[in-house]
């Protein structure tokens, strides 16, 4: 079985300088927000949906960042091969909200704090995602 998603590193241009989304998940890992792609949409349309539904923001996108692909098991179906398209977004509109059936919150971080975070208590496959981001908007980052 295989199963696509897509998502975004969102971004803002705020009083002080930029900021970047981070979400933290149900299980209480830093990530990104993605979700499942619905039928008849885009990966766009999917990645600004999924963007809106778990933070409240409305996004433009700016560019693709790269796509993930990785296997799990799925209790009753088995090995499903998952990919996620991630694109660099910047925020446009929306109230931050959690979508608190999927996240269990969202805030907006300094770039580099949100590098820190990801890289202390994030998704190991989500650095490379969270570093073109960063270096395509100004930042550079180990």
């Amino acid at each position: 079985m295989k199963e696509i998603s897509a998502g975004g590193v969102v971004y803002r241009k705020a009083a002080d300088g930029l900021q970047v989304q981070m979400i933290q998940d149900r299980y209480g890992k830093i990530t990104l927000p993605k979700g499942k792609m619905e039928p008849g949409e885009t990966v766009e349309q999917t990645a600004l949906r999924e963007i809106l539904e778990e933070t409240g923001i409305q996004g433009s996108i700016i560019r693709p960042l790269e796509t993930i692909s990785y296997q799990f098991q799925l209790t009753g179906v088995g090995p499903v091969d998952k990919e996620v398209h991630y694109y660099l977004v910047e925020a446009t509109g929306g109230e931050l909200q959690a979508q608190v059936e999927e996240i269990r919150g969202v805030e907006w971080l300094e770039p580099l704090d949100a590098w820190h975070q990801q890289t202390t208590s994030g998704y190991g496959n989500n650095d490379s995602v969270l570093r073109k981001a960063l270096t395509a908007l100004g930042f550079e980052v180990n």
